[in-house]
């Protein structure tokens, strides 16, 4: 006979949902901060755009590590430990950054700052899960909300200092500072649960790698598709369509604000009809925005492109990871952290191959390339159906 997670009953559920809500927020001005920062810091020690391209790849790489601390550390001591240790480095990395150290501490930084946020990545999810399981009703998107509005809160202080020589070196350590405090306070305001999944005999139950797969390729398909618009959007309008300076920028505030708008509401969409539903649903509008972001050669075509992407985009992630913690409830925050692995490659090549595809082609190629990932989670639905929700025709 399997045992169940176990439930925590001395923290409040309120207490916990705003605990993971302050971990998706500290995540989001992180990291909104330092890729703010990034051509700031490329001017304070003169390096050129493949040595940042490097030292971004070593976020990456440090990120899937991060994924795999999470992991390790959550069976062992539970994910709240995990959240707490992810923050912690990034806070670490974070403060010590926004000083003018040498150029080999600043990139072995990068890369503490990558593992931290890996970690937490993984583990905010994992604890998301769990506060969704104990209210009993859809809020993982309301936590991905937090975190994009915090993305473009960091986003706008970074964009207050940039006239001034100490800009990224502030928005560094207010971001570091707002990192270490939700790490401090996260022992109070975290879920303690620890996973006890034990069947007869002390064996673990398996895991459901079908269902883990398949959920894992939904978020690289989406990770692969975010990244695109969120890199090369403004590219695109600029070179792509012959957008003017004015209204190039505009792509990705359109993507980033119709991403917000869907995760503060798709949680109501979920009560009403269902998870399912709504996973068809936004992986047809995203692949419809994609399209016509990448075919139709006007400003307005493309800004309408890309606000279609983020209704469909924003509204796919919190849901995939809901499903990956539904699969088996016993074991959600392994399954949740071997998911998370596939975002790190869907964000690189949605980073680098529309550039190279550019030189022959142009950007909307990648748009087209990045909707045609999105069409297999089509096939995927069936492992977003909630328990007890009706199936979908």
């Amino acid at each position: 006979m399997s045992a169940s997670p176990a439930t925590s009953q001395s923290l409040p559920v309120r207490t916990a949902r705003l605990g993971v809500y302050a971990a998706y927020a500290a995540q989001g001005l992180g990291y909104a901060t330092v890729v703010t920062a990034l051509p700031q810091l490329k001017a304070r020690y003169t390096i050129d755009d493949d040595t940042v391209s490097l030292i971004t790849l070593t976020v990456v790489i440090g990120a899937a590590v991060g994924s795999m601390v999470a992991d390790r550390v959550a069976v062992r001591l539970g994910s709240r430990a995990a959240v707490v240790l992810g923050l912690a480095l990034q806070a670490t990395a974070l403060l010590a950054v926004a000083a003018p150290v040498p150029l080999p501490v600043f990139w072995a930084l990068f890369g503490v700052y990558g593992v931290g946020l890996g970690c937490v990545d993984a583990s905010a999810a994992m604890q998301g899960v769990i506060v969704q399981r104990r209210i009993g009703l859809a809020v993982m998107a309301s936590f991905f909300a937090a975190n994009t509005a915090a993305s473009i809160v960091g986003a706008l202080v970074m964009s207050a200092g940039a006239g001034t020589s100490l800009g990224a070196s502030l928005g560094l350590a207010v971001a570091g500072v707002g990192a270490a405090a939700v790490a401090v306070a996260g022992r109070r305001v975290l879920d303690p649960v620890r996973e006890r999944a034990v069947e007869a005999g002390g064996a673990r139950p398996p895991l459901p790698l079908r269902g883990l797969f398949v959920v894992g390729m939904v978020v690289f398909a989406a990770f692969t598709a975010d990244s695109t618009v969120s890199t090369w959007s403004t590219v695109h309008l600029a070179d792509g369509v012959g957008a003017s300076a004015t209204v190039a920028p505009l792509g990705y505030a359109v993507y980033a604000g119709f991403t917000l708008l869907t995760r503060l509401t798709s949680d109501l969409v979920v009560r009403r009809y269902g998870r399912a539903h709504l996973a068809v649903v936004t992986v047809a509008v995203a692949i419809a925005g994609l399209i016509l972001a990448g075919l139709v050669l006007t400003e307005w075509a493309a800004l309408a492109g890309f606000a279609l992407a983020g209704l469909g985009v924003g509204a796919l992630v919190p849901l995939a990871y809901a499903a990956a913690g539904d699969l088996d409830p016993r074991r959600s925050d392994e399954i949740v952290a071997r998911v998370n692995l596939f975002t790190y490659p869907g964000s690189l090549i949605g980073a680098v191959l529309p550039g190279l595809i550019a030189s022959g082609s142009g950007m909307g190629a990648s748009f087209l390339l990045a909707a045609v990932l999105l069409l297999p989670a089509l096939g995927a639905v069936r492992h977003f159906r909630a328990r007890g929700e009706a199936r979908v025709a």
